[in-house]
């Protein structure tokens, strides 16, 4: 709330970002009225009265997938996988055109294409951390397939890089146990699709029409729209949808790379081009900073085949995972 009153003042009414104040000059008031003590204490004792309330705002949940340990319990991204390509549900039909007013079964409120459309979203954003709104912005041309088992992926731009000199996503071939999060299998799935369809350039997420026929018009996925696919196929697999937003991917898929691989916070950063501006933390500041040199090529992030590391004279192992 506080931030649409801030840009709105800053930005529409052009009082920029100056904190509210009395000129010393004429005397009248001056700077953005949203940046100003009184409206800070507000809004902290505005937080406390929702917590007393019971009303404590709450982030995305987070989409899970495998635990190092090998268990699968509650892999969200594995039972979205699962059920999206069995028989009878991910089937890719020829169009027939139906009656609006025939019945439908539950699932069929995707088809096949669609399906893959989201299986593919899913799978990038949990993997390279990004926001639902730079996903369904990729084009065809940021996608470059590097061999078979490697697939490059560079955006135009993102959020915090609106200029440019964004750093590309290097993709690998996963083994068959992880094919649910193998990006390569998913882009290959949904780029079949699109040369079904005809569509060989502009976006890649295009939008989906009825009988589950892909748009050739050059517009993509609204953020909207998917975000009500998705929860309709997180009640597929019987899982409450309410919880789980846009950045449930982007959000798990830290935490993933954190548990699981076991990445550390300074490689997460790397991969996801997010800030190292920890200014709070002073451990973190050792830890990270852009005076230090890269400790590992970015091609090797996600290569499940490169060379093994320095072996630990301690515990015997040499594979990047420890």
């Amino acid at each position: 709330m506080r931030a649409a009153m801030t840009y709105a003042f800053g930005r529409i009414h052009g009082l920029g970002s100056l904190t509210w104040h009395k000129s010393e000059v004429n005397g009248r008031m001056v700077g953005n009225p949203s940046v100003s003590d009184t409206v800070a204490i507000y809004m902290t004792s505005l937080r406390r009265r929702k917590v007393r309330a019971g009303q404590t705002a709450t982030s995305s949940r987070a989409i899970t997938a495998a635990s190092s340990a090998g268990h699968f319990y509650n892999d969200i991204i594995r039972d979205l996988y699962n059920y999206n390509h069995q028989p009878g549900v991910g089937d890719i039909n020829s169009y027939t055109p139906g009656k609006r007013s025939a019945p439908k079964k539950d699932h069929e409120w995707a088809g096949g294409r669609a399906r893959r459309l989201l299986q593919c979203t899913y799978v990038l954003a949990f993997l390279c951390l990004l926001r639902f709104d730079e996903v369904l912005k990729i084009q065809l041309e940021d996608i470059e397939f590097v061999s078979p088992i490697c697939v490059k992926l560079t955006l135009p731009f993102r959020k915090t890089h609106q200029f440019g000199n964004v750093q590309p996503f290097y993709l690998y071939l996963l083994p068959e146990p992880l094919a649910y999060l193998c990006p390569v299998r998913a882009l290959a799935e949904w780029l079949e699709v699109l040369e079904a369809a005809g569509v060989y350039d502009g976006y890649l997420f295009r939008k989906v029409g009825a009988s589950d026929r892909i748009s050739v018009d050059n517009e993509h996925m609204t953020s909207e729209t998917f975000l009500e696919m998705f929860r309709n196929n997180l009640v597929d697999i019987r899982i409450f949808p309410a919880p789980y937003g846009t950045h449930s991917f982007r959000r798990g898929g830290c935490q993933w790379l954190y548990t699981t691989c076991r990445w550390g916070l300074r490689r997460i950063c790397d991969w996801g081009g997010w800030s190292t501006d920890f200014s709070s933390m002073t451990i973190v500041k050792y830890l990270i900073s852009y005076a230090d040199d890269p400790q590992e090529k970015r091609e090797d992030f996600m290569n499940p085949n490169r060379a093994p590391s320095v072996k630990c004279y301690t515990c015997g192992h040499s594979c990047h995972c420890i």
